[in-house]
């Protein structure tokens, strides 16, 4: 049965969705099935980074609502399985309706990643409902932090025991002049257990409007590759040797 885990931050902008398909990249490079689901309903935007746009036809909100089936939803990227998001919200789209969705797909992935929207809205609240682990994805910006802070208390009021912290875009000499929060006090204000920091890397930015995948040998891909086997409960370091 797949391992469900929703990427949520509270607040947009802070790379979310780029953690989400980098880590689910890494996973399928070590031969593990990884579903990734766009919940960014209407705005969407895993299709642009993945560079498969001309390719969606239907999404997961066509499924719920009878228009085609699952396998005409699911586009397959190599090993990468891409779920899009539809276009506009519908009241059909209801946590029962999408759980019966995901159950139907458990056994055929290892991972199912879902992407939240930024917010802390219904389609926030649609998303979390369908996994049982959270990552809280923040930059060490105390506006963000604070964001991420709120979408972590809301996550364990709705239940979620196993809640991960990752802090993205970290660079490290604005920290040290005190003008970025450190890592211990983005630890502190979000609750969370901290497993990955992603340093600041143009390679990041550049495969999300390419929708080419990065160079595995940049600095975020590195830390990528480490968090991906914190998730598989291997012992590494936060941060490379």
């Amino acid at each position: 049965m797949a391992e469900r885990y929703v990427f949520a931050s509270g607040k947009g902008g802070v790379g979310k969705s780029s953690v989400a398909l980098g880590l689910a990249r890494c996973m399928n490079e070590k031969g593990l099935r990884v579903l990734l689901a766009d919940f960014d309903i209407g705005l969407r935007s895993l299709d642009l980074m993945l560079g498969v746009t001309e390719t969606v036809v239907f999404d997961w909100g066509d499924v719920v609502l009878g228009r085609c089936s699952i396998k005409d939803a699911v586009i397959n990227i190599g090993n990468l399985a891409f779920f899009p998001a539809p276009p506009e919200y519908d009241e059909k789209f209801t946590p029962e309706a999408l759980s019966q969705l995901f159950s139907a797909l458990e056994s055929d992935f290892d991972f199912i990643f879902i992407d939240a929207p930024a917010g802390l809205g219904r389609g926030f609240d649609l998303a979390c409902s369908q996994a049982e682990n959270a990552v809280v994805v923040t930059t060490p910006d105390s506006v963000c932090v604070r964001s991420c802070a709120c979408a972590a208390l809301r996550l364990r009021k709705s239940g979620k025991e196993k809640i991960s912290l990752i802090i993205n875009r970290f660079v490290e000499k604005p920290v040290v002049k005190h003008r970025l929060l450190n890592i211990d006090d983005c630890i502190d204000a979000v609750s969370a257990k901290l497993i990955g920091v992603v340093p600041e890397d143009r390679a990041i930015t550049e495969s999300s409007v390419t929708g080419k995948q990065p160079d595995k040998n940049s600095p975020a891909s590195k830390a990528f590759a480490r968090i991906s086997l914190r998730m598989n409960g291997e012992r590494v370091p936060l941060f490379e040797d």
